[in-house]
């Protein structure tokens, strides 16, 4: 079956990568890359590329009949660091977009939707290690609580108007692609780049905070999967767990002195180290391996191998 894809947000960490990687299955005419601005120009050239408002219900709309698009991959959104300081322009931005795409597919313009949580659902109050798939969820972010309420709003789409809606509980996602945007875990993109451009960093977060983690290879194959797998196999409509890789700053440090013996990295915790203090250590995916057969490639030995030759290049 062939599918039109349009991606609302596609210049963003996964966007940039997801983009391309669905273009290389589905055909670059068949995926419409769409962001508020201009975005690299590997996305902008290698196939259709549309400015759009995430939350622009009309001009969504006009593009989705233009293209015949079957699918929307909605992953405009504003993250956890960035969210704290613009909490209502967050809400508004994270909210109103998911809406509109979810009423597009009841309105049956569109056949399947794919929208990203994130382990910021889950707060101080969640069992830390091995974060179950069902668990106490109080999320004391905007960022939190505005994917909270979007996975709600998805399982209700999918109950009550039979809208094909599927969602992932992004880990941190470490990429060399696109630099850091925002986010609690971006640390561990940012000590890569510093690690071979300067020698040293400055770690935000202390150096045994444990946060679930996952390489952008893993988390790009983990979306695709879940698109194509039958609707029967998808059990789960709020949002699937999903988990690689779990390490400390300390831990990815050592990793990286392997390659780069002279690294030196201190420590300043600022604001993040809090919202960093309410989320999982280590997170339990088993429904996902278990309903749609998810298997993650990466650890941080080998991602650590990637980032730096990557960066160097």
């Amino acid at each position: 079956m062939s599918e039109t894809i349009l991606i609302l947000g596609a210049s963003g960490q996964i966007g940039t990568e997801l983009t391309q990687k669905l273009r290389s299955v589905y055909g670059n005419s068949n995926v419409i890359a769409s962001d508020i601005r201009e975005g690299s120009e590997e996305v902008m050239t290698s196939g259709p590329f549309e400015i759009i408002d995430a939350t622009d219900r009309e001009t969504i709309l006009k593009v989705v009949k233009e293209y015949n698009v079957t699918q929307v991959y909605l992953l405009a959104a504003m993250l956890s660091a960035t969210a704290e300081k613009f909490p209502q322009k967050a809400w508004d931005l994270n909210m109103n977009s998911l809406l509109g795409v979810l009423e597009l597919a009841k309105n049956k313009h569109i056949k399947q939707v794919y929208w990203p949580s994130s382990i910021a659902v889950f707060g101080p109050t969640t069992p830390k290690q091995n974060t179950p798939q069902k668990t106490i969820m109080e999320p004391s972010t905007v960022y939190g609580i505005s994917k909270l309420s979007g996975e709600f709003w998805c399982n209700y789409y999918h109950e009550k108007f039979g809208v094909d809606v599927r969602s992932l509980r992004y880990p941190g996602i470490i990429s060399w692609k696109t630099k850091p945007g925002g986010g609690t875990t971006d640390y561990a993109v940012d000590i890569y780049f510093k690690a071979v451009e300067t020698g040293n960093y400055e770690c935000f977060l202390s150096e045994k905070t444990r946060l679930p983690m996952m390489y952008m290879n893993d988390a790009v194959a983990a979306t695709i999967n879940l698109m194509q797998a039958k609707p029967a196999d998808v059990k789960i409509r709020t949002s699937y767990n999903l988990a690689a890789i779990d390490f400390t700053p300390e831990e990815i440090t050592l990793e990286i002195k392997k390659h780069i013996p002279d690294f030196n990295v201190s420590y300043t915790p600022d604001s993040r180290q809090e919202i960093a203090n309410s989320w999982p250590s280590s997170i339990d995916d088993s429904e996902a391996r278990k309903d749609w057969n998810w298997k993650h490639k990466f650890d941080l030995a080998s991602m650590t191998v990637e980032m730096l030759k990557n960066i160097k290049k």
